[in-house]
């Protein structure tokens, strides 16, 4: 008889057998990681020409009018700081370490000391605070502007307005200034080189008159006019292009090409014509544009063609190359800009970025009413016909697709209630079929060709 065995001695092997099995406990961590920070560390990148002695202050923003962060030095100037951070589709963290120095004497274990731990961490926050140059002039054009202000002299007393501004010096002009945490003026009474480099940016917008051994300004709009231009003319500039510029790649993309991009319609090249265009916009002169309805009617008989070209089999090579060469010679864009329009809204867009970003609006908007009056500065006028006749090509296009949808909707309708008359009609024949009997079936087969009919027995006759 086979021995078994009992269940407990079973299952007390199988214990000891896991237990064996089972790895020795780890043992503990040589590096301790400290608790998670709640103000961690952000990283910033600081210009090279940036002193020990630069601090970063707190300013009243001119565009937002909140206190904001900024960086200033007695040598390099002001800056602004850039937050730059990837999307949150895409989590992302940085890590930074620090050099140490580490212990090298020989011991006999390989346990490293307290010494020789790295010294790094870990911030969740992608966020790159990046520090780029900012004009100081900015900060001031509240208080140039401002309302509010008035000064008192020994022969009269006058409150500054929008009509008449009075010239102050530069502590009437600081104090009317917005300073949360007053750094700025304890930066100006520090620092003699942030100060001079204020008076500098106060005399390029301002008439200046001198009252004893102080100077006294006031803002002009014109020359303020004329240094935001100047701004938006070297944003431009900075770019690389053909015509002398080109602005970032997003804002490039978005505000100048998109907002010139003329819709794709019908126009009669002639063979071996210009093709890049049309009218005197492009400097074509060989091809007609064409109406709304006649460039609805070019677009479907070109895709019909390519549809024949492509799924025919019957079709020939030399014929497909034909129909391509066809449809190339009736199909262009309606209008390409010239590059001097390029140019203006370049300069258009940079202008309102720069307005839009750290000018306050009520100043923003008198700085654009005086630009289109300017035209000392630049004129405007090309880019603005050129996109008026946009606009009127864009509404051509949208009526054309419009009433090719309509014409197109009712012919389908008709061909439906053609198809369901039809349906009908072969619905009834195939229900009288049902009912005949067998022998009417019969008679109908019958050829009755040359047979009078019935009622003719019965005619009157003459």
């Amino acid at each position: 008889m086979a021995r078994t065995r009992s269940k407990g001695a079973g299952t007390s092997s199988s214990k000891d057998d896991k237990k064996g099995a089972t790895p020795a406990k780890a043992s503990a961590s040589i590096y301790s990681f400290p608790a998670e920070s709640e103000n961690p560390p952000k990283l910033f990148i600081l210009p090279k020409t940036a002193t020990s002695s630069a601090r970063v202050v707190t300013l009243q923003n001119p565009r937002y009018s909140k206190p904001t962060r900024y960086l200033v030095c007695p040598e390099a100037g002001f800056f602004e700081f850039t937050n730059i951070s990837p999307p949150k589709s895409a989590p992302r963290s940085w890590l930074i370490t620090t050099t140490t120095n580490t212990d090298t004497n020989n011991n006999d274990n390989d346990t490293p000391t307290a010494s020789s731990q790295p010294s790094a961490q870990i911030t969740q926050s992608p966020a790159l605070h990046l520090a780029t140059l900012y004009d100081p002039l900015f900060l001031l054009l509240p208080a140039l502007f401002s309302t509010g202000a008035s000064t008192t002299t020994a022969a009269t007393t006058t409150t500054t307005t929008n009509k008449k501004r009075m010239f102050l010096s530069i502590e009437d002009h600081l104090d009317n200034t917005p300073d949360p945490s007053k750094h700025l003026a304890e930066l100006l009474s520090t620092w003699p080189a942030s100060r001079a480099l204020i008076e500098a940016r106060l005399a390029a917008v301002c008439d200046v008159v001198q009252a004893g051994d102080e100077d006294m300004y006031r803002v002009n709009e014109a020359k303020l006019l004329a240094e935001v231009w100047a701004k938006a003319v070297k944003m431009v500039m900075v770019g690389d292009d053909d015509d002398g510029g080109k602005l970032p790649g997003s804002m490039e993309e978005r505000f100048v090409r998109r907002e010139l991009e003329a819709p794709v319609l019908g126009v009669r090249v002639p063979r071996g014509g210009n093709r890049s265009g049309s009218g005197s916009e492009t400097g074509g002169g060989g091809a007609t544009p064409l109406s709304a309805e006649e460039s609805a009617e070019s677009q479907a008989s070109v895709s019909s063609v390519e549809t024949a070209a492509s799924s025919g089999s019957d079709v020939s090579a030399a014929s497909t190359a034909a129909t391509s060469v066809a449809a190339e010679e009736d199909v262009a864009s309606a209008m390409t800009a010239p590059a001097e329009v390029v140019k203006l809204q370049r300069l258009r867009v940079a202008f309102g970025f720069i307005c839009s970003s750290y000018i306050a609006p009520p100043i923003a908007e008198m700085l654009k009413a005086r630009l289109a009056k300017a035209t000392e500065l630049v004129d405007f006028k090309p880019l603005d016909d050129y996109l008026e006749c946009l606009t009127k090509l864009r509404q051509e296009a949208v009526a054309a697709r419009t009433g090719d949808y309509s014409r197109k909707r009712a012919a389908d309708e008709e061909e439906d209630e053609r198809a369901e008359k039809r349906r009908k009609k072969e619905a009834e024949e195939k229900a009288k079929k049902v009912n005949m009997s067998r022998g009417v079936k019969d008679l109908m087969k019958v050829n009755t060709s040359g047979m009078k009919k019935l009622s003719a027995f019965f005619k009157k006759k003459t």
